[in-house]
């Protein structure tokens, strides 16, 4: 897979792509969010009234409004902010839901080389790892971006209001933070690429060991096949300990540098007091506001970290939703073949850098006939057995269904003609039933015949379920002969 560093802004454009069939939910989550920065811009201007009218000049009035005002105030926003989180979380949640299932529909549609690069538990770990990380980025960071950001806003307009000279003051520290910000997001992308892959290789090593917990027991390698996990475990460790190091640093030099801020405005304030352009109500209106912009930007910074994740996890799964599929442009339909197979000088080489695992292969097989395909081990046997279904193209000649070439043929129909059984049994967590009928609208006059057939009722009807009876994972609560039949 290509290491190639993609900018940020396209992936995290795209990914907020998916959000658009939720826009209901984003426009609730919006509005939500909006309501709460007008919740804290109106709670800081009422910094004014309350000091100056409550306690320096006491209004007795005030003493009803005021409370009632700010009771109202929190009420408005306590429901925004319920709104807004259920909104998004929705939004998110669906997205992850929507990927998941694009991400499986795309891997069962690649071709069959794909599975030779990729193992299965790097895979999982798309589906289940990388898409949980995207809903940081698509749900709990937007939250973060644009809640805070318009917080901010408003704070600084309060600001504003009271005094331009000393919030102009308070600004000289804003290009630090962007600074700072820039730096962590580069930073976190960076980690957050190889936390991602190091997922895989340790879904990919567990899977190993436990599928193989037999041999590992018999051959008493217990320990090795623990140090090679710990060893992955230690780099996660590692990588997530460099993710926590640049969050904890950054937030402390925000927090330095909003102190800063926050002292600066103390300094200016009091020389604006002394001048007579700056009263008490006004210097308590703008402290709260500083005090609402500080974990504002704690937050704008640390939210680098999900987005650095979601970002790094949507690129790992939109190159797999961008993956070509398997060639399948036959038109010539095809209901029952006759069964006439023909290979014509058949070479194939898996890849380019690799030999040649078939070369020059021709026969026929006839309708009617058995053909046994024999050789010795890593002749090529299953090499061959796989272009029938067009697993694999041929890299050199053709193979014939009936006269025709495979390639003519809708890769459905082709496929509809071969009955396969694999070296090793496949079974899926489901029913007997079920297992018999894959893949067909059978009915259980059906699926008995079939069981039947294949010397299996006998043990089936002895199940407590009979055909609705589970077989666990891969056919568990099955012995080896029954998962045979």
């Amino acid at each position: 897979m290509s290491k190639k560093h993609t900018p940020v802004w396209p992936i995290y454009k795209r990914l907020l792509g998916y959000t658009n069939a939720y826009w209901v939910f984003m426009v609730a989550a919006v509005i939500g969010m909006v309501v709460e920065a007008l919740a804290g811009y109106h709670f800081s201007k009422l910094m004014e009234p309350l000091v100056n009218r409550g306690f320096v000049n006491p209004e007795p009035r005030m003493a009803v409004i005021l409370p009632l005002t700010i009771l109202g105030l929190f009420v408005a926003r306590s429901a925004a902010t319920f709104v807004s989180d259920y909104a998004l979380a929705r939004t998110g949640r669906s997205v992850v839901r929507d990927l998941r299932e694009q991400v499986l529909e795309k891997y069962l549609h690649l071709p069959s080389s794909h599975f030779d690069a990729e193992s299965t538990p790097v895979m999982v770990s798309r589906l289940n790892f990388d898409t949980e990380q995207v809903t940081q980025a698509s749900a709990d960071a937007l939250k973060t971006l644009v809640a805070d950001t318009l917080t901010i806003i408003a704070m600084l307009v309060v600001m504003l209001q009271m005094s331009v000279k000393v919030t102009v003051a308070m600004l000289v520290v804003v290009p630090l933070i962007g600074v700072i910000v820039s730096f962590v997001g580069k930073r976190y992308r960076r980690i957050s690429r190889g936390i991602q892959d190091g997922m895989g290789s340790m879904a990919q090593t567990a899977e190993q060991s436990l599928a193989a917990q037999q041999e590992v027991k018999v051959h008493g390698t217990q320990a090795h096949e623990i140090s090679r996990y710990a060893r992955l475990a230690n780099r996660m460790l590692g990588l997530n300990m460099k993710v926590e190091t640049t969050r904890a640093a950054a937030s402390s030099v925000v927090q330095f540098l909003a102190a800063l801020a926050l002292a600066v405005i103390v300094w200016v304030s009091t020389r604006e007091a002394l001048a007579g352009r700056l009263n008490a109500g006004q210097f308590m209106g703008l402290m709260i506001s500083m005090t609402a912009i500080i974990p504002s930007l704690r937050r704008l910074t640390s939210v680098q970290s999900s987005i650095a994740r979601g970002v790094s996890a949507a690129e790992r799964l939109f190159s797999i939703l961008d993956m070509p599929v398997e060639r399948d442009q036959g038109q010539k339909k095809i209901g029952r073949a006759r069964g006439e197979l023909s290979f014509e000088h058949v070479m194939l080489r898996y890849r380019e850098d690799t030999g040649v695992a078939l070369d020059d292969i021709s026969f026929v097989a006839r309708p009617g006939t058995v053909t046994a395909i024999v050789g010795r081990s890593g002749s090529g046997k299953t090499s061959l057995i796989r272009l029938v279904p067009r697993f694999y193209e041929p890299s050199g000649g053709r193979i014939t269904l009936d006269g025709v070439a495979l390639d003519d043929y809708p890769l459905a129909d082709l496929r509809r003609q071969v009955a396969m059984v694999g070296q090793k049994v496949i079974l899926f967590d489901d029913s007997v039933g079920a297992n018999i009928a894959y893949g067909m609208d059978a009915s259980d006059e059906q699926i008995r015949a079939a069981a039947e057939a294949a010397n299996a009722w006998e043990f089936i009807e002895r199940m407590p379920q009979q055909l609705q009876t589970p077989v666990g994972e891969n056919g568990a609560l099955l012995s080896g002969g029954q998962r045979q039949r």
